[in-house]
């Protein structure tokens, strides 16, 4: 039987759903994130410190940058070029995660243009036609399959090896772009970046720790400004451009009486054919002929926002909370397409009724079953799947399901062309409120829990503090679900902003943390700080503008941070990365970068302590812009 973690479980968790599942899973035998944790303790102190290295068979290497025997690996790398190696790989995989992303959705929109994915539409066809005329494209006389197929072409150019630059790379300030290329840090292919990180780290190529550095800048870049804008702008396309909406979180969203399918991941492309199936006449008659009221469709991390953010469907969790989610014995089944998906969802599904289900050929997982979803035939399969998690429902013990807590309301679907809506179509009110410091800047705070931080508590915290000096908190992520189980997504949390927030919310009858969509979309927040900078005839990096990932984890998240600094974005993480095994590393990320990109990184777990050094980099720059800070 599991044991209780080490730490009390008000150490563990935020918020009572977590702990009562934490109790149950314990009581029941099972493990989970924080147990697994305790197990893996102490870790490695060369590894978090960057300074293990296993990329050839003349090692493994442990580099003591300070000791008499192991200052250099093998092949004579210090410390300086290991930690660099490993930090740029980490950024390769991050940025190539996302962009496969926005490759999968692309090939969707090909296959939309070629009339051969029966089961997927145009949703937003004013959105393809600007976008097209935006990258130069003539969509005249086009209707919106062949729109589809013009745009797919030339964004599938931008994954390869022969463009001076991205498609969307325009988008970015004049000033922005031409540092970027005086840099050599302008993105020349999704792809093309990774894959030379890759071969810059192999042993015996580049062996100067600063150059890259520099490059793992431009592969986070074509993350950012590339395969990560592909994504948001071609989901848009597909499945809606979200509109503001009201919807519910925690596992409260989760029904006894009713069939429960958590869908998890990343990617809409197949959630949405699970929400259109169970929501059909058919599958809704077959639920109520095994004894059930209606088929419940939840959320899980970014496939769950995607949903939230077009569908209003409600979230059970965010990353820390899937395990704890199968915990109630309520849910039949989770449908799961790729990224920060625990493999243990599997043995944990097994010990209840639940079946699991992987869907992309490039994330299976042993334990549960696979059902292969292609463009030709989601709709098929979706309607296959849903049947199956009906059926479970038969199987469902009475007795274990305990779920806990009440739904708690958020408001959603705050894409930028909403936001542009709300503000009559134009940015001025948002700047003018700037002006006036009503708003005195914006916080976009970013998705990911890590068990090694009070699940929530610094995501929470930094955004109640920072609304509290007027700073308008924009989310996404995982860090949706902690904002909207505290409250701070729906218009009455306007009382816990400052005065100046407080009046702008009111009148727009809005929240003071705005809803912007899953990890992919922080391409939005990219955009929306262009805009902003356009606006205002500066670069981003003039803007009082800040990031933060207070409780982040993976890959994707480092890629993540390192494209908002370079693009000028000063960006907090509550955990460092492994990379302070190098003085040099560690001083280019947390200072360095200023010179270079007007940007860098701040690493701090307490929140209070966040939120106060970001807001003393907001008023830096509102007195840099001439205003009052």
């Amino acid at each position: 039987m599991a044991k209780q973690p080490a730490r009390p479980l008000e150490e563990l968790s935020l918020w009572d759903d977590a702990r009562a599942m934490l109790e149950k899973a314990a009581a029941e035998g099972l493990e989970t994130v924080w147990d697994r944790l305790e197990k893996q303790k102490s870790h490695c102190v060369l590894c978090e410190q960057g300074l293990s290295c296993q990329k050839c068979v003349m090692g493994p290497c442990r580099i003591v940058a300070d000791g008499a025997k192991k200052k250099n690996g093998v092949c004579g790398a210090d410390a300086d070029l290991t930690v660099a190696r490993n930090f740029g790989r980490f950024i390769a995989a991050g940025a190539a995660s996302h962009s496969d992303h926005g490759r999968d959705l692309l090939e969707v929109l090909a296959e939309v243009g070629a009339g051969h994915a029966p089961d997927y539409k145009v949703r937003d066809a004013a959105k393809l036609e600007r976008i097209c005329r935006e990258l130069g494209l003539d969509p005249a006389d086009l209707d919106p399959q062949g729109m589809a197929k013009l745009l797919a072409d030339a964004l599938y150019s931008d994954y390869g090896f022969r463009r001076p630059a991205l498609s969307f790379i325009k988008r970015a300030p004049k000033a922005r772009r031409e540092l970027w290329d005086r840099l050599e840090l302008t993105p020349r292919g999704i792809d093309r970046e990774p894959v030379e990180m890759l071969h810059r780290t192999h042993m015996g190529v580049d062996c100067d720790p600063a150059s890259i550095c520099m490059h793992s800048m431009r592969t986070a870049l074509a993350d950012g400004w590339g395969g990560s804008m592909i994504g948001t702008e071609v989901s848009d396309i597909l499945f809606g451009t979200p509109k503001p909406a009201t919807s519910s979180v925690n596992l409260g969203v989760l029904r006894k009486d009713q069939v429960n399918i958590l869908v998890h991941g990343h990617s809409p492309i197949v959630s949405e054919m699970i929400l259109a199936a169970a929501r059909s006449p058919e599958m809704l008659a077959k639920a109520r002929a095994l004894g059930a009221a209606g088929i419940n469709v939840a959320g899980l991390c970014c496939t769950g926002n995607e949903l939230l953010m077009r569908q209003g469907v409600p979230m059970a969790g965010n990353h820390l909370m899937t395990e704890l989610a199968l915990v109630t014995g309520a849910v039949e089944m989770v449908v799961a397409d790729y990224q920060c998906i625990m493999p243990s969802l599997t043995a944990i599904a097994s010990c209840y009724h639940t079946r699991f289900v992987s869907t992309s050929d490039k994330a299976k997982f042993p334990g549960g079953q696979h059902v292969r979803f292609t463009p030709q035939n989601s709709r098929e399969k979706a309607m296959e799947v849903v049947g199956q998690a009906v059926e479970a429902f038969a199987r469902r013990d009475p007795a274990r399901v305990q779920i806990p807590g009440e739904q708690v309301s958020l408001m959603t679907g705050f894409s930028n062309e909403a936001i542009l809506e709300l503000l009559g179509g134009s940015l001025d009110p948002l700047l003018e409120a700037v002006r006036s410091g009503a708003v005195r800047g914006l916080v976009g705070i970013v998705g990911c829990n890590n068990p090694k931080l009070k699940h929530d508590y610094v995501l929470v915290n930094v955004a109640k503090e920072l609304i509290k000096r007027n700073v308008l908190v924009v989310v996404t992520g995982c860090a949706t679900v902690a904002m909207g189980k505290a409250g701070l997504m729906v218009p009455e949390a306007a009382s816990q902003a400052g005065e100046g927030l407080a009046g702008v919310c009111r009148a727009l009858g809005i929240p003071p943390v705005l809803h912007v969509g899953s990890c992919v979309d922080n391409s939005r927040i990219l955009q929306l700080a262009a805009r902003l900078a356009d606006a205002l005839g500066v670069d981003i990096d003039k803007l009082p503008v800040v990031a933060s990932a207070p409780e982040w984890y993976s890959e994707k998240a480092a890629a993540i941070g390192l494209y908002a600094v370079a693009s000028g974005i000063p960006t907090h993480l509550g955990l460092p990365p492994n990379i302070l095994g190098s003085p040099m590393v560690t001083e280019l990320a947390t200072s360095g970068l200023n010179a270079l990109v007007g940007a860098s990184f701040l690493v701090e777990p307490d929140p209070i302590k966040a939120a106060k050094a970001l807001d003393a980099i907001i008023a830096a720059r509102r007195t840099g812009l001439g205003l009052s800070a």
